[in-house]
């Protein structure tokens, strides 16, 4: 326990504070920028939860964002527009990103108080595209017909 000492703890801890602090402080909207910053943190926040040796799952991601603010109520109605449930764990974001842009769609229209359908879910897509260039985009698994 000899580098658990003052001076480690104070060079550590900042650094955990101010990325929830910044998260809680993030505005919400419907359109590309925003997505891009969401999905760039929900990345964060999965190697933050998995250094942690937290589950990487609704609950705990809405709880890392939004503190005290992320209530039960707020909690469930994010999981049931998406239709997961709070505490199954997701995949990563870069490897299946479906059930994670399922998760940020219903965050937003819940966020917003608009239905889950009014979100542009093609701003969405993009905004993948941009975050993560080097992983394959939402809409190019699909084979075309001959």
């Amino acid at each position: 326990m000899r580098w658990l000492n003052q001076e480690n703890t104070e060079k550590y801890r900042p650094k955990v504070i101010n990325v929830i602090c910044h998260l809680v402080k993030m505005k919400i909207e419907n359109n590309q920028e925003c997505f891009v910053q969401l999905w760039l943190r929900l990345e964060h926040t999965r190697r933050l939860l998995e250094g942690r040796y937290k589950r990487f799952c609704i609950r705990s991601i809405l709880k890392s964002w939004f503190g005290l603010r992320a209530t039960d109520d707020f909690i469930w109605e994010v999981c049931s527009r998406c239709s997961q449930e709070g505490w199954n764990n997701l995949p990563p974001p870069m490897l299946c990103p479906r059930p994670n842009r399922e998760m940020l769609r219903a965050l937003v229209s819940v966020a917003l108080g608009i239905g889950i359908r009014k979100v542009h879910l093609s701003e969405l897509d993009k905004a993948y595209s941009i975050a993560f260039p080097n992983s394959t985009p939402l809409n190019v698994s699909k084979k075309k017909r001959k």
